[in-house]
């Protein structure tokens, strides 16, 4: 059985945030890039049930510029066997586009298993796996903290957190899941293997190439920092507190 996940490159979680000039998105300029922390959950969850012997492969893929392709030797340095890219240029790219990607390339390498990340840290969206789940009619399990897959069954158990505690599904195989971030803790790619990632072929394929027109409703019209935080200040009595509770913040 094949699984293939999906893997974004997006702004450092560790990077601070600068919005351009022109408020028409984010400053990418010189900042360091990496995968998507939940999609580095994903892909280990990957290579964990792949070394379980319940996978023989784990093709990692992404869509973007070309630029996007470097996350994928990340992949390839963790242990994916395969990588392929979906070149897109400068188009931008929405969750329903990339759940578009995403079907044409499941209907071509046909995958027994589907895991994304349960959202991005850059747009926080939350929808590409629900949207590629809708297309595919696959059954699905989102926010995934523990994953018990059975090869003979065709099975997977997901336990996933939810407001009253914690609800457990069976999903018959195909499925799609997507990760939570207590679902394990990714490892390191290590040097050797960084560097024997930048030998391996990354397969190129465009939109074009899948029959997947990329194209959105959505128009982002400015994009701006929130406000500034006010100073804090210090009170002289619990009376005044109160005071400043009620009259000025009116939360009271």
């Amino acid at each position: 059985m094949k699984i293939m996940v999906a893997v974004k490159r997006v702004v450092d979680y560790a990077v601070k945030i600068r919005v351009k000039p022109d408020k028409s998105g984010v400053d990418t300029t010189n900042v360091k890039m990496s995968m998507n922390p939940f999609c580095e959950i994903a892909l280990e969850e990957a290579l964990r049930i792949k070394e379980s012997g319940a996978a023989s492969e784990v093709i990692a893929v992404s869509a973007g510029p070309a630029q996007s392709a470097e996350t994928l030797r990340t992949g390839l340095a963790m242990g994916a066997d395969r990588a392929i890219h979906v070149e897109t240029g400068g188009a931008a790219l929405h969750p329903i586009s990339v759940a578009r990607i995403l079907q044409a390339l499941v209907e071509a390498e046909k995958p027994g298993l589907l895991i994304l990340g349960k959202q991005a840290i850059d747009d926080d969206c939350n929808q590409t796996g629900q949207m590629v789940t809708g297309l595919l009619k696959w059954p699905q399990g989102t926010f995934a903290s523990k994953v018990i897959l059975d090869k003979e069954r065709q099975v997977a158990t997901v336990e996933r957190e939810v407001d009253g505690g914690l609800e457990t599904l069976c999903l018959n195989l195909p499925a799609v899941i997507t990760t939570d971030l207590r679902l394990n803790q990714p490892r390191y790619a290590t040097l050797p293997n960084i560097m024997k990632a930048k030998s391996k072929v990354i397969k190129k394929v465009t939109p074009e190439d899948l029959n997947v027109e990329i194209k959105s409703d959505l128009e982002v019209v400015q994009i701006s920092e929130p406000p500034k935080r006010k100073a804090g200040i210090i009170l002289s009595s619990v009376d005044e507190l109160i005071d400043k509770l009620k009259n000025e913040a009116r939360v009271l």
